[in-house]
């Protein structure tokens, strides 16, 4: 499996199936995610993490919009959408509306396929707007 594959089927396998126990088959014991700024260490708290982001968006789909990794594959990117209702997600009211936003990810991954350290990017500002303005 190359790296874009990898990193496919974490999407598919941890995120849409909406099965954090799953990254265990996927990252390192001491995985990395840093996502806004935050560095989140060991992959037990990213599965917890991963899991609390869950809780907070029903009917969760991550669609893949493209992914690519340099020459060696020991970097993959992968630009995605997230669709879902809000349970509360960025602590907001849980009013179940339909919710959608982007994101970005860059991933390390080691030779052996695993991934190391994940940068991710969302646009949770543009996500918060939405939800805290009135409907129309």
């Amino acid at each position: 499996m190359n790296a874009v594959e990898v990193v496919e089927s974490f999407w598919r396998d941890v995120w849409n199936a909406r099965n954090p126990a799953a990254v265990d088959e996927y990252v390192v014991e001491d995985f990395v995610i840093t996502n806004a700024g935050q560095r989140i260490e060991g992959r037990e708290n990213f599965k917890r993490w991963i899991a609390a982001f869950l809780a907070q968006v029903h009917d969760f789909e991550l669609e893949v919009l493209e992914t690519f990794q340099n020459h060696d594959g020991s970097r993959v990117a992968s630009r995605w959408r997230v669709h879902g209702r809000n349970n509360g997600v960025l602590g907001t009211e849980p009013d179940g509306r339909p919710i959608s936003f982007t994101g970005t990810a860059v991933w390390e991954v080691r030779e052996d396929g695993k991934l190391v350290h994940n940068h991710v990017e969302r646009a949770s500002w543009e996500l918060f707007q939405r939800l805290t303005t009135a409907p129309a």
